[in-house]
């Protein structure tokens, strides 16, 4: 089976050719990656280019079976919808579109929780939920996820959605990558007192999901949340993430209003929102549709991330 992965260069791109790669004898896919970095990998065919409205992609879908897309952009510089819809919907809908002619059969998307919402109230989101994006990046993943419902109507082409939350594991980009830091370092965080509940999913499990959605007949045309299947307040992260790192945890308990009242003064308050917020995500409709459960528990995953912090960066 010949699969196309999109974001090949990226935090979950390469850890997914990774792990194929390293289970090839099992697997038996060969790799192929598109990027706007080039990044050779050997066993992997690489194709240097972005993903947008008007971009050919024959030769890296050429022959493939299944497209990966997880290029996209998360954290654009301005607030201009246009940045995210350029690549997010009309990217997207281009390089499925082409896959569909090629004769792929299956594309996997992987979009976001936040077409959800941007944090849930009185219960769990579910993957069937009425979707309620609450910023640029949702709204583009989830016009994104609209266009190919409509060119899966129209042309066949398998599509399946994941929506993951925050991703974390070794060498996390992002705020998650400036907690290791922080917590690694033994600075002192004003976090001691955030009583929220939060969803995360490990960079394993949603690899693990990932290719259980390459070939499973369950998979076709559903859509996914992911998740550990364990939630945790900010707070109890940081003493888990610490402790597995062998670190003093160095909270200070100040109250959630404060926090979030200095963060708007501060022009942060997306930041304050999601340290403060609480977001569960229900998996049971994944786990039951798939057979599958994660395999990797929060422990485990921080475990992975200590071993790794000799060489991290942050």
């Amino acid at each position: 089976m010949n699969i196309l992965v999109t974001g090949g260069a990226g935090f979950v791109g390469s850890a997914l050719i990774t792990r194929i790669l390293d289970a090839e004898s099992v697997f038996n896919y060969n790799i192929r990656s598109l990027d706007k970095k080039s990044k050779h990998v050997g066993g992997v065919e690489a194709f240097v280019g972005t993903i947008d409205s008007h971009s050919q992609y024959h030769d890296a879908l050429h022959s493939v079976d299944v497209v990966i897309h997880i290029a996209a952009i998360a954290h654009a510089k301005s607030d201009n919808f246009n940045l995210y819809n350029e690549t997010n919907v009309l990217g997207t809908i281009n390089l499925a579109r082409q896959a569909a002619a090629a004769g792929a059969k299956r594309f996997i998307f992987i979009s976001s929780i936040g077409v959800n919402g941007g944090f849930s109230l009185s219960s769990p989101f579910r993957y069937d939920d009425t979707p309620s994006p609450w910023d640029d990046y949702s709204q583009s993943k989830y016009e994104a996820e609209q266009g190919l419902w409509a060119l899966q109507a129209e042309t066949g082409l398998e599509i399946v959605i994941i929506r993951p939350p925050l991703v974390y594991g070794p060498g996390a980009p992002g705020n998650f990558g400036k907690l290791i830091a922080a917590v690694n370092n033994e600075s002192w965080l004003p976090l001691g007192a955030i009583n929220n509940q939060r969803s995360f999913v490990s960079l394993d499990n949603l690899l693990d999901l990932i290719i259980t959605c390459i070939n499973h007949p369950k998979a076709a045309n559903q859509t996914f949340l992911v998740g550990d299947g364990e939630d945790v307040s900010t707070t109890e992260l940081l003493r888990k993430m610490a402790s597995a790192f062998g670190k003093k945890s160095k909270l200070i308990p100040v109250p959630m209003g404060l926090i979030q009242l200095i963060a708007s003064l501060l022009g942060k308050r997306a930041v304050a929102q999601r340290l403060c917020s609480s977001l569960v995500v229900d998996i049971s409709h994944t786990k039951e549709t798939l057979s599958w459960k994660p395999p990797v528990t929060l422990e485990q995953q921080l475990a992975k991330i200590a071993a790794s912090l000799t060489t991290y960066t942050g």
